[in-house]
């Protein structure tokens, strides 16, 4: 039974990140789950004033946040760049690897390089199935690679679209049992 979710996403980054928390875990509660956000670990009680000794504690803060957690919801839009946060999708493998359910969520439809084509058109090459440097655009019709669009549900919309997603599969679920 999923009761928490671990939120991953970019989110974190945001200059309101701690108010934005605060909005994901309330959409959560509405939809009868608790979010877990990365910054209720509180990193400044635990800053040594060394930067590697705090990321480090960052790190297994995180991961016990994610072990804690019966599933993940992500914000997996584009972040600086044409890919979702580096961050966000270690997370996402490590929930995956550990046999959690993952609700990923996009702002908008298409496959990544029709993503990439729309928001990013400053990445693209000469040929359009190409990015500037000549390398492939992966092209499967998924809107992100696929190492996180085949394991991961994935939703087109904002997070109160994931998390009525989760909520209509788990009440399907429970309909059938």
């Amino acid at each position: 039974m999923i009761q928490s979710l671990y939120l991953a996403g970019p989110d974190i980054f945001r200059p309101d990140a701690a108010a934005r928390g605060e909005q994901l875990k309330a959409l959560c509660a509405r939809h009868g789950f608790e979010g877990l956000f990365p910054l209720d670990a509180q990193v400044a009680g635990h800053a040594t004033g060394d930067p590697l000794e705090t990321a480090r504690w960052i790190y297994r803060a995180d991961i016990g946040l994610l072990d804690a957690a019966d599933a993940v919801l992500a914000n997996l839009d584009f972040f600086r760049g044409a890919e979702p946060d580096s961050g966000t999708c270690f997370e996402v493998g490590y929930a995956i690897a550990r046999g959690k359910p993952v609700y990923g969520y996009v702002p908008e439809g298409g496959s990544l390089a029709e993503r990439i084509r729309r928001r990013c058109p400053e990445y693209l090459g000469e040929d359009a199935g190409n990015d500037m440097q000549g390398w492939q655009l992966e092209e499967f019709g998924l809107p992100l690679n696929l190492m996180l669009a085949v394991p991961c549900v994935m939703v087109v919309g904002d997070a109160e679209a994931a998390l009525q997603r989760l909520r209509r599969d788990l009440d399907a679920r429970h309909r059938v049992a």
